[in-house]
């Protein structure tokens, strides 16, 4: 075969293979969109042309569903663990990037290997502790989870942003006058941004579609939209119109902060792949 051919060839597949791709990742959401907006009796029908109705999200706003209250004690959940987990996360990935630290080694390796922790292992003690303490079934709780979850994750991925960072740049700032806490506002976090914005993204998203410990800690008041997802599994069965609307309820927050932060988001996966 002719190298042109063959060239040809080749990119003829890879681009059959990235429309298959699409084709498997979007038809589960697209489906979820059209049946958001069908009626009980046309999800089991296969057709693409039907009328569409509003008629299941003003069903899953009120009771028993109220999926408003889950979605914001999702929301909190999420902003919540993002705003705390990333400041800390960047101060750790800072000192152990730029300082020797005793037991650095361990303490990293200690880290990562949280992440391999199954959560069906380590949820009974947090429930335990929860319970002693009077916090099940409350916000709080799912914050201090959420955090312990994401922050080994956030650290690792920062830190390996900060590394790429030029030690000289800093020195000159402190050189120039500026204190320790002035270098990382001024010089690391503008330069890290991609990375800590990366960081954020996955950690927003992990805390929103965390499941095990949101199901095991509420059990009414503190209800995310994961768990609210169940009630939708009715004596008819599953009522895949309401819980097609609760599921693009669901997506709705993560597709608007993934297009708001897209340019950050793809800067930051880049940098992160190269280095």
């Amino acid at each position: 075969m002719h190298p042109r051919t063959r060239k040809r060839v080749v990119e003829a597949a890879q681009v059959m293979l990235i429309l298959l791709a699409a084709v498997l990742v979007l038809l589960p959401i697209v489906w979820i969109g059209m049946a958001a907006f069908k009626r009980h009796v046309d999800v089991f029908q296969l057709k693409l042309l039907f009328t569409p109705t509003l008629e299941n999200f003003a069903k899953i706003i009120e009771p028993p569903y109220s999926i408003l209250d889950k979605l914001m004690n999702s929301f909190v959940v999420a902003a919540f663990t993002v705003l705390v987990a990333l400041p800390l996360a960047t101060c750790a990935a800072y000192a152990f990037s730029r300082f020797r630290l005793a037991g650095e080694r361990v303490m990293l390796v200690t880290i990562l290997a949280t992440q391999f922790v199954p959560a069906v292992v380590i949820v009974l003690p947090f429930f335990l502790m929860f319970r002693a303490m009077g916090l099940l079934d409350t916000r709080f709780a799912l914050i201090l989870v959420d955090i312990a979850i994401v922050m080994p994750f956030a650290t690792w991925m920062i830190k390996g942003f900060i590394d790429g960072i030029p030690l000289e740049t800093e020195e000159a700032a402190l050189v120039d006058g500026s204190t320790r806490l002035q270098v990382i506002r001024n010089v690391v976090i503008p330069m890290a941004a991609p990375g800590i914005i990366t960081a954020g993204i996955f950690s927003f998203i992990i805390a929103w579609n965390e499941f095990l410990f949101a199901l095991i800690l509420t059990r009414r008041d503190a209800l995310t939209l994961p768990i609210g997802l169940q009630l939708f599994n009715g004596e008819e069965g599953v009522l895949w119109h309401l819980l097609a609307a609760a599921g693009l309820l669901i997506m709705a927050p993560m597709i608007v902060l993934a297009l708001s932060v897209q340019k950050h988001f793809v800067q930051g996966m880049t940098m992160g792949a190269v280095r």
